[in-house]
Protein backbone atom coordinates (compact mmCIF):
# COMPACT_ATOMS: atom_id res chain seq x y z
CA UNK A 1 0.00 0.00 0.00
CA UNK A 2 1.41 3.63 -0.95
CA UNK A 3 2.20 5.65 2.14
CA UNK A 4 -0.15 7.94 1.28
CA UNK A 5 -2.72 6.10 0.95
CA UNK A 6 -1.91 4.02 4.20
CA UNK A 7 -1.63 7.95 5.62
CA UNK A 8 -5.15 8.64 4.23
CA UNK A 9 -6.61 5.35 5.78
CA UNK A 10 -5.29 6.08 8.76
CA UNK A 11 -6.60 9.46 9.00
CA UNK A 12 -10.10 8.20 8.37
CA UNK A 13 -9.85 5.72 10.27
CA UNK A 14 -9.13 7.95 13.23
CA UNK A 15 -11.13 10.44 12.26
CA UNK A 16 -14.08 8.52 12.66
CA UNK A 17 -13.75 6.14 16.21
CA UNK A 18 -16.80 8.24 17.48
CA UNK A 19 -18.82 7.69 14.44
CA UNK A 20 -17.80 3.89 14.42
CA UNK A 21 -18.42 3.54 18.55
CA UNK A 22 -21.91 5.36 17.78
CA UNK A 23 -22.89 3.00 15.57
CA UNK A 24 -22.21 -0.22 17.20
CA UNK A 25 -23.52 0.97 20.88
CA UNK A 26 -26.55 1.64 18.25
CA UNK A 27 -26.39 -2.13 17.80
CA UNK A 28 -25.11 -3.75 20.77
CA UNK A 29 -26.54 -1.42 23.58
CA UNK A 30 -23.92 -1.64 26.04
CA UNK A 31 -20.78 0.32 26.61
CA UNK A 32 -18.58 -2.27 27.67
CA UNK A 33 -19.65 -4.32 24.41
CA UNK A 34 -19.27 -1.57 22.00
CA UNK A 35 -15.64 -0.71 23.28
CA UNK A 36 -14.76 -4.51 22.49
CA UNK A 37 -16.34 -4.54 19.07
CA UNK A 38 -14.61 -1.29 17.97
CA UNK A 39 -11.51 -2.89 18.64
CA UNK A 40 -12.40 -6.02 17.02
CA UNK A 41 -13.58 -3.74 14.29
CA UNK A 42 -10.37 -1.71 14.29
CA UNK A 43 -8.55 -4.83 13.96
CA UNK A 44 -10.81 -5.90 10.83
CA UNK A 45 -10.56 -2.51 9.61
CA UNK A 46 -6.30 -2.75 9.56
CA UNK A 47 -6.59 -6.53 8.35
CA UNK A 48 -8.59 -4.88 5.38
CA UNK A 49 -6.74 -1.57 4.65
CA UNK A 50 -5.30 -2.64 1.35
CA UNK A 51 -8.60 -3.19 0.18
CA UNK A 52 -9.61 0.36 0.96
CA UNK A 53 -10.05 2.72 -1.90
CA UNK A 54 -9.62 6.36 -1.25
CA UNK A 55 -11.45 7.51 -3.65
CA UNK A 56 -15.09 6.19 -2.38
CA UNK A 57 -16.08 7.19 1.15
CA UNK A 58 -15.00 5.59 3.97
CA UNK A 59 -17.52 5.63 6.29
CA UNK A 60 -20.17 3.21 4.20
CA UNK A 61 -17.18 0.73 3.99
CA UNK A 62 -16.24 0.76 7.79
CA UNK A 63 -20.09 0.88 8.82
CA UNK A 64 -20.31 -2.30 6.39
CA UNK A 65 -17.12 -4.07 8.15
CA UNK A 66 -18.16 -3.16 11.91
CA UNK A 67 -21.54 -4.78 10.87
CA UNK A 68 -20.12 -7.73 10.18
CA UNK A 69 -18.38 -7.76 13.70
CA UNK A 70 -20.97 -6.94 15.55
CA UNK A 71 -22.87 -10.08 13.75
CA UNK A 72 -19.88 -11.92 14.57
CA UNK A 73 -19.98 -10.61 18.23
CA UNK A 74 -23.81 -11.68 18.42
CA UNK A 75 -23.10 -15.26 17.35
CA UNK A 76 -20.21 -15.62 19.25
CA UNK A 77 -22.34 -14.15 22.56
CA UNK A 78 -25.85 -16.30 21.42
CA UNK A 79 -26.36 -17.33 24.79
CA UNK A 80 -26.94 -14.28 26.28
CA UNK A 81 -30.60 -13.25 26.42
CA UNK A 82 -30.13 -9.41 26.64
CA UNK A 83 -28.34 -9.48 23.38
CA UNK A 84 -30.07 -8.43 19.50
CA UNK A 85 -30.78 -11.24 17.27
CA UNK A 86 -28.52 -11.43 14.13
CA UNK A 87 -31.76 -10.07 12.05
CA UNK A 88 -32.51 -7.32 14.03
CA UNK A 89 -29.07 -6.16 14.37
CA UNK A 90 -29.25 -6.10 10.41
CA UNK A 91 -32.09 -3.98 9.81
CA UNK A 92 -30.84 -1.62 12.91
CA UNK A 93 -27.65 -1.27 11.07
CA UNK A 94 -29.42 -0.48 7.97
CA UNK A 95 -31.31 2.41 9.32
CA UNK A 96 -28.52 3.88 11.73
CA UNK A 97 -26.27 3.85 8.54
CA UNK A 98 -29.34 5.75 6.55
CA UNK A 99 -29.36 8.38 9.47
CA UNK A 100 -25.57 8.48 9.41
CA UNK A 101 -25.86 9.94 5.86
CA UNK A 102 -28.76 12.47 6.85
CA UNK A 103 -26.33 13.85 9.98
CA UNK A 104 -23.40 14.20 7.05
CA UNK A 105 -25.37 16.65 5.27
CA UNK A 106 -26.61 18.52 8.63
CA UNK A 107 -22.88 18.85 9.70
CA UNK A 108 -22.12 20.36 6.52
CA UNK A 109 -25.16 22.81 6.45
CA UNK A 110 -23.92 23.46 9.91
CA UNK A 111 -20.32 24.75 9.05
CA UNK A 112 -21.40 26.61 6.23
CA UNK A 113 -24.05 28.54 8.32
CA UNK A 114 -21.65 28.65 10.95
CA UNK A 115 -18.82 30.80 8.53
CA UNK A 116 -21.83 33.12 7.81
CA UNK A 117 -22.26 34.12 11.36
CA UNK A 118 -21.28 37.62 12.45
CA UNK A 119 -17.69 37.18 13.99
CA UNK A 120 -18.96 38.17 17.49
CA UNK A 121 -21.38 35.61 17.29
CA UNK A 122 -19.01 32.93 15.84
CA UNK A 123 -16.83 33.44 19.04
CA UNK A 124 -19.70 32.84 21.42
CA UNK A 125 -20.96 29.90 19.65
CA UNK A 126 -17.07 28.32 19.59
CA UNK A 127 -16.52 29.67 23.53
CA UNK A 128 -19.88 27.82 24.68
CA UNK A 129 -19.94 24.86 22.43
CA UNK A 130 -16.39 24.25 21.06
CA UNK A 131 -14.47 25.00 24.33
CA UNK A 132 -17.53 24.37 26.81
CA UNK A 133 -16.90 27.72 28.52
CA UNK A 134 -19.49 28.39 31.52
CA UNK A 135 -22.05 30.46 30.47
CA UNK A 136 -20.49 33.21 33.56
CA UNK A 137 -17.31 33.47 32.38
CA UNK A 138 -18.66 34.33 28.84
CA UNK A 139 -20.35 37.15 30.21
CA UNK A 140 -17.55 37.72 32.75
CA UNK A 141 -15.10 38.54 29.50
CA UNK A 142 -17.73 40.07 27.37
CA UNK A 143 -18.55 42.43 29.97
CA UNK A 144 -22.20 41.59 29.84
CA UNK A 145 -24.61 40.06 31.44
CA UNK A 146 -25.35 36.47 32.60
CA UNK A 147 -29.01 37.18 30.47
CA UNK A 148 -27.52 39.22 27.80
CA UNK A 149 -25.29 36.11 26.80
CA UNK A 150 -28.68 33.48 27.24
CA UNK A 151 -30.13 35.66 24.91
CA UNK A 152 -28.32 36.19 22.40
CA UNK A 153 -27.36 32.17 22.26
CA UNK A 154 -30.21 31.32 22.10
CA UNK A 155 -30.80 33.84 19.13
CA UNK A 156 -27.86 32.22 17.12
CA UNK A 157 -29.12 29.11 17.69
CA UNK A 158 -32.45 29.87 16.16
CA UNK A 159 -30.16 31.13 13.33
CA UNK A 160 -28.27 28.27 12.95
CA UNK A 161 -31.61 26.28 12.72
CA UNK A 162 -33.17 28.28 10.45
CA UNK A 163 -30.13 28.22 8.42
CA UNK A 164 -29.35 24.56 8.07
CA UNK A 165 -33.03 23.97 7.26
CA UNK A 166 -32.72 26.38 4.28
CA UNK A 167 -29.69 24.55 3.38
CA UNK A 168 -30.83 21.35 3.69
CA UNK A 169 -34.22 22.47 1.80
CA UNK A 170 -32.23 23.79 -0.60
CA UNK A 171 -30.31 20.17 -1.26
CA UNK A 172 -33.83 18.57 -1.17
Amino acid sequence: MREDVLEHFVRELTGHQNRLYGYIYSLVGDHDRAADVLQETNLALWRRAAEYDPARPFLPWAFGVARMQVLAHLRDRRRDRLLLDAELAELLAEDVQRESAKLDRIQAALRECLGKLSEANRELVERRYFRSEPLEQIAQRAGRTLSAIKVALLRVRRQLGECVQRRLSADA
